[in-house]
C-alpha cells in the first residue's frame, strides 16, 4: 500500500472496510445488489486525539464499527470511511 497522504484530525480515524461477503455460510453466492455493508475493518490513519481523551487505537487495529457510521472518502481510487473514534465498537 502507498504512502497516505492524509491525517485525520483529533479524535477521528481513517478506516479500510473489509471486503463484503461474497457467500452465505451455506455456499449461496450473494449479488453485488443483496450485499450488506462490512462493519469491520483496519485502521490506516489516526488523529492525535483530543487534549484529556488519548486515542485507543492504533494503526493496524482491526475494528468492529457501527452499520452506517462515519464518512465514505475516495483517496487514490481506494474507497475509505473516516469516523470518530466513539463510533468503534470492539478491537479484535
Amino acid at each position: 500500500m502507498s504512502e497516505l497522504t492524509i491525517r485525520p484530525l483529533q479524535d477521528r480515524v481513517l478506516v479500510e472496510a473489509a471486503a463484503a461477503e461474497e457467500k452465505t455460510a451455506g455456499g449461496i453466492i450473494i449479488p453485488d445488489t443483496a450485499k450488506e455493508k462490512p462493519q469491520r475493518g483496519r485502521i490506516v490513519a489516526v488523529g492525535n486525539g483530543k487534549k484529556d481523551e488519548p486515542l485507543t487505537v492504533k494503526v493496524g487495529d482491526e475494528v468492529l464499527y457501527g452499520k452506517y457510521a462515519g464518512t465514505e472518502i475516495t483517496i487514490n481510487s481506494k474507497e475509505y470511511l473516516i469516523m470518530r473514534e466513539s463510533d468503534i465498537f470492539a478491537i479484535l
